[in-house]
């Protein structure tokens, strides 16, 4: 058997292209997601939290390659709108993480003692510095952690998005074994990307979980 490494070389730009593509549609995605999780946790707290509950069980409990399928191939017959395959991906990735994420959010504002709420307003705090001097500095330093490990594992999820043509790293990979047979190379030089930027997210993950995380 023999080696041709100089393939990765030959076609680094459309690898580069891949993952500027792949980056993007985390970064949008998480863009996405935050506020949508946010809202969707609030709608719990509302007389129609039964709608926001069916939301997160609904995405929490189907796979996400399913969800992206589902939204390429069956919404487009159902609402008559087509979108791009990157449109496809962004919106199928950002509905399951906002399902994830709103799960985050109720978690760390629940975990937030009732004694100190009490506490805060027998001192004549309003609801407004509750939440801005009690609630909220306490949930985000329980919620960060979380949400750095959804950001590394939408990160390498975004591959997903590769059966529905979406130009990321692992789809201009298997393009490119494709159109030169060399598949160890190939598929080695994408574990290698990926591993390169994963790593280093891993890492600071890590260190939020050392400096944020909250045991009681």
């Amino acid at each position: 058997m023999t080696y041709d490494w100089s393939v990765v070389w030959q076609h680094r730009s459309a690898l580069a292209d891949g993952v500027v593509i792949t980056v993007l549609l985390t970064v949008l995605t998480m863009a996405l997601a935050v506020p949508g999780g946010l809202a969707i946790m609030l709608l719990r707290q509302t007389r129609i939290g039964v709608v926001g509950t069916a939301f997160v069980e609904f995405f929490r409990n189907l796979p996400l390659i399913l969800v992206i399928y589902w939204t390429f191939y069956v919404l487009p017959i159902l609402v008559d709108v087509v979108l791009s395959p990157f449109a496809t991906g962004l919106l199928a990735l950002s509905l399951a993480v906002s399902a994830y994420n709103a799960e985050t959010f109720r978690a760390g504002v629940n975990s937030i003692r009732k004694g100190q709420v009490d506490a805060a307003l027998a001192l004549g705090m309003s609801w407004t510095q509750l939440m801005r001097i009690v609630v909220l500095p306490q949930a985000i330093r329980r919620v960060l952690p979380v949400l750095a490990s959804t950001w590394v594992s939408l990160f390498k999820d975004t591959s997903l998005v590769s059966v529905i043509a979406v130009g990321e790293l692992a789809y201009t990979s298997m393009q490119i074994r494709a159109q030169t047979f060399r598949v160890l190379e190939m598929l080695t030089a994408m574990a290698v990307i990926y591993w390169c930027l994963g790593y280093p997210q891993a890492k600071l993950v890590d260190w939020i979980h050392r400096k944020y995380g909250v045991t009681e």
